[in-house]
């Protein structure tokens, strides 16, 4: 299997809550960044997600024409086939749909998703997020009321954020300041909205001082242990141990003591992006800067096909960030445990 089905997704994820591993979800824009995902989840012989932002969907359909649901499904279509060839089974989900894109983005999606279980098939995309962080909580929690209706029909799983993470992501921003922490009685005010599964199961990220961008580790303060309160807090109300499947945001520069308590107080999925982006990018400022002679006609000379043929350099940049991946999968325990 390559895509994962959504029994094999929600198996991915019951795997991961009971072995008390997550699943790195990486961030693709384009074919390069899906065959190094792939290739990474490959060598650390664990399986994966690979989701695609609303920016990342525009690129991936051409930066002069920004079709956000064809960028998707180019991506997606594409990933379906070459995974085939990696041994592991990838989710494919869509990332931080604020409330302004959802009808020209997810709501779309879904749409198609639906039509395509009514015709036998399965979805296209496993999961999406609402990311309803910029509104307040009664509005999020009623938009993701009805998109956990929606996901029910197009057999995906909805990813929500309950909190706000801090600094900047495909453009939406936010401060960093208290909001950064989310309190036990937003994951009651949750549950109640949203149920513990008897109305669709959905994903939850809740947060603890995560902050999106680049930091060096101890610039923002994290505090796992309050997604151990809040899954108690929230269990002990409802008579379920550890009720929310947990996903962990803006992770770039955290400790690895930090992403194991995370991990053990119930997160499944942590997105990486910051750290992959630069792994993909340093190779080919390495392989420009030294072989500057050849990727350059300098001095009237002809340079060095071989230097800038853009396999030479792709190559090097799909190495560089599937290396991360491992990384990211040895910190967050997935590795070793592929379907």
């Amino acid at each position: 299997m390559a895509i994962a089905t959504p029994e094999v997704y929600a198996e991915m994820i019951d795997r991961a809550k009971a072995g008390k591993f997550a699943y790195p979800a990486v961030n693709i824009t384009s074919s390069q960044t899906v065959t190094a995902a792939l290739q990474g989840f490959a060598e650390a012989e664990s399986d994966g997600i690979i989701q695609v932002s609303v920016g990342g969907a525009e690129y991936a359909a051409g930066s002069t024409i920004k079709d956000r649901v064809a960028g998707s499904l180019a991506l997606a279509a594409y990933a379906a086939e070459v995974a085939k060839g990696y041994g592991i089974t990838v989710a494919i989900h869509t990332d931080h749909c604020t409330k302004q894109n959802l009808d020209s983005w997810v709501r779309p999606l879904l749409a198609i998703e639906a039509e395509q279980v009514k015709a036998g098939k399965n979805p296209t995309f496993q999961s999406h997020m609402f990311d309803g962080s910029n509104i307040p909580l009664d509005e999020n929690l009623v938009i993701a009321a009805e998109l956990l209706e929606l996901s029910q029909a197009a057999r995906t799983i909805l990813e929500i954020e309950v909190g706000v993470v801090g600094g900047e992501e495909d453009g939406h921003t936010a401060e960093i300041n208290d909001k950064l922490y989310t309190t036990p009685e937003d994951g009651l005010a949750t549950v109640k909205a949203l149920g513990a599964g008897e109305k669709g199961r959905y994903l939850t990220a809740l947060t603890f001082g995560n902050v999106h961008g680049v930091y060096k580790p101890g610039a923002v303060k994290l505090r796992p242990s309050i997604l151990a309160d809040i899954q108690k807090k929230v269990g002990d109300e409802i008579g379920k141990a550890n009720p929310f499947d947990l996903v962990f945001h803006g992770g770039s520069g955290s400790t690895a003591e930090e992403i194991s308590e995370a991990v053990d107080n119930g997160v499944i999925k942590m997105n990486i992006d910051t750290d992959t982006q630069y792994a993909f990018t340093r190779p080919v400022v390495g392989h420009m800067f030294g072989n500057y002679d050849g990727v350059l006609k300098i001095d009237g000379e002809v340079g060095n096909k071989k230097a800038y043929d853009p396999r030479a350099w792709g190559k090097l940049a799909e190495a560089g960030m599937a290396q991360r991946i491992v990384e990211a999968c040895q910190q967050l325990r997935s590795a070793g445990h592929k379907l």
